[in-house]
């Protein structure tokens, strides 16, 4: 942080004084839809983010302080994004809420260390100039002056930050916010500057297969809206984007469709809730982005296996990189801030219907709740002894797997994936083997999970396979409790059967969106044993078992 201060006051000190505008010099409209419920929470002073609420309210005067919440939760409050769901209202009594918070910002929340972050001024300066005509045009002449004062100075400290220290998406954040500002505020040098860092930052954002660089399909989604705002903004100033903008979109476009399930919502990997498709489907046109979804990201290491109605995604790479938190705003640094214990993990659905998850995120969340749905066992993986794959920290990932290798075969429309890792070397010496097939008429899905020990002669602890199930999936144990049977939300029935475990119903938690109760079939491998086998097929009919002979999940 003090050398993003130190930068900012070499830039700033060569800069004249910033000539504050009546107005913005280029009207430009947020593009993306806000939440009506959301927007009512508000007006009732509470703020949601991410699944997480805390009050937020001019009123009673709570919501920017230290106090208020944790740092992802703050971050966004003072980011100001939530004009959006105030504006998706389209009441007076929303405007009036959107000047109310902004005014009693204005007084309380803008010396706040966390509001000076150079990631959330620039989306407070994007939010304010995106919702200007909602906020400000037509309010009183000081209020809109004391906005404009401080979105300059807001502004002078973005364009001097750069290039963000941040790894993760945030840097772009900023770089979007300082360009939005050069334009508004007609200031010249502030776009040369911006320009300059833009096409590195996108080369350090983006995987030459369009994956973003923190390996979240939520992330992945509004990465590509910052790139689309920037290029909207350089387009509306008559400035031509650099060459690599165009190309680097449509490769995040694409890179976007391979984690898309059949209800055309996100797969939840790595602080991903289930993005609606209406938000992905407008994203997508506005990125101009054509073709079909890839089968796999080579560098970003997530692999797409299909085959008739049924849809595989696999997460087959090493999480992203580290880097530590920021002492003062308390915000992380590192690719990983959002990274789950999740590797080898996957999801499946068939036709609209989702089938198998990973119980979702709760990234705004207190740190003990946050990190129950980040651990190995909130996924469909392997997990041993009770052990994370990987060390759940504050500010992202410590202990984690190194090597992450994966091989992928298709002949005659089927499909097989064949992936390790090494995230329980230290702890247990030992590498998680798994395989995936999958059938080219997509009725038949076999698993293998094993458990290799790398010095000669040791076992295996015990470990556990996880199937967490999407909430509209009901689920019995049948045949003795050695299978469980399925059914979907369509009435398509599924089978689970496994070899070399104890195959239970458990209950589990799924926070995708709205927190609900699901079930997950757990496959428990005892101390020594080093395999099991799986197979999840579809069944032509999918009747429940009379009564006693099964257990709902």
């Amino acid at each position: 942080m003090r050398d993003i201060i130190r930068g900012t006051r070499r830039f700033i000190s060569g800069l004249r004084p910033v000539k504050v505008p009546e107005a913005p010099a280029r009207a430009f409209r947020d593009l993306w839809p806000g939440d009506a419920n959301r927007g009512a929470r508000l007006l009732r002073g509470e703020f949601e983010h991410l699944g997480t609420t805390h009050r937020l309210d001019p009123e009673s005067g709570v919501g920017w302080e230290a106090a208020a919440g944790p740092v992802a939760w703050r971050a966004a409050a003072h980011g100001f994004a939530w004009m959006r769901d105030l504006r998706a209202l389209g009441t007076d009594a929303a405007r009036t809420r959107a000047r109310d918070l902004a005014e009693d910002w204005l007084g309380r929340g803008a010396e706040e260390t966390l509001a000076q972050a150079p990631s959330v001024a620039a989306a407070r300066v994007s939010a304010w100039l995106g919702h200007w005509d909602f906020l400000a045009a037509t309010a009183e002449d000081g209020f809109r002056k004391r906005l404009l004062v401080r979105l300059a100075q807001d502004a002078r400290g973005v364009v001097g930050s750069l290039p963000a220290e941040a790894m993760h998406r945030g840097a772009l954040v900023t770089l979007k916010g300082a360009i939005a500002a050069a334009v508004a505020l007609e200031e010249e040098a502030w776009m040369t500057r911006a320009l300059r860092f833009l096409p590195g930052e996108l080369e350090r954002q983006f995987h030459p297969d369009g994956g973003h660089v923190e390996r979240s399909p939520a992330q992945q989604l509004f990465a590509m809206q910052d790139l689309i705002e920037i290029r909207n903004l350089l387009h509306g100033a008559g400035i031509n984007p650099p060459a690599l903008l165009p190309t680097v979109l449509e490769r995040a476009g694409q890179a976007l469709r391979l984690f898309r399930h059949g209800d055309g919502g996100l797969a939840q990997f790595n602080g991903t809730r289930e993005e609606g498709a209406g938000l992905v489907d407008l994203v997508l046109t506005q990125g101009q982005a054509r073709g079909r979804a890839p089968m796999l990201l080579e560098e970003t290491g997530f692999h797409r296996l299909q085959a008739g109605r049924t849809l595989v995604i696999a997460d087959a790479a090493a999480p992203p990189p580290a880097r530590a938190r920021d002492a003062e705003t308390g915000l992380p640094r590192g690719a990983d801030r959002y990274a789950h214990a999740g590797t080898l993990s996957f999801e499946m659905s068939v036709g609209r219907d989702r089938l198998v998850v990973n119980c979702g995120a709760a990234p705004g969340a207190e740190g003990a709740w946050r990190d129950a749905v980040r651990a190995t066992a909130a996924h469909s993986t392997l997990i041993l002894a009770d052990t994370n794959s990987s060390e759940l920290k504050d500010e992202g990932l410590g202990r984690r797997p190194e090597r992450v290798e994966q091989e992928r075969h298709e002949a005659n429309g089927a499909q097989w994936l064949e992936a390790s890792h090494d995230g329980w070397r230290r702890p247990f010496g030992a590498v998680h083997r798994r395989r995936l097939y999958l059938a080219e008429s997509g009725d038949d899905l076999r698993g293998e999970d094993i458990v290799e020990m790398l010095e000669q002669g040791a076992k295996p602890p015990g470990f556990v396979v996880r199937f967490h199930l999407h909430p509209g999936v009901t689920a019995s144990l049948v045949e003795d409790e050695q299978a469980v049977l399925l059914r979907l939300p369509s009435g398509q029935g599924w089978r689970l059967r496994a070899k070399g475990a104890a195959v239970s119903l458990e209950e589990s938690l799924y926070l995708g969106g709205e927190q609900r109760q699901n079930g997950q079939i757990v496959l428990s491998a005892e101390a020594g044993q080093d395999t099991v086998q799986w197979a999840l097929g579809r069944v032509t009919a999918a009747a429940p078992p009379p009564p006693g002979e099964g257990a709902e999940a």
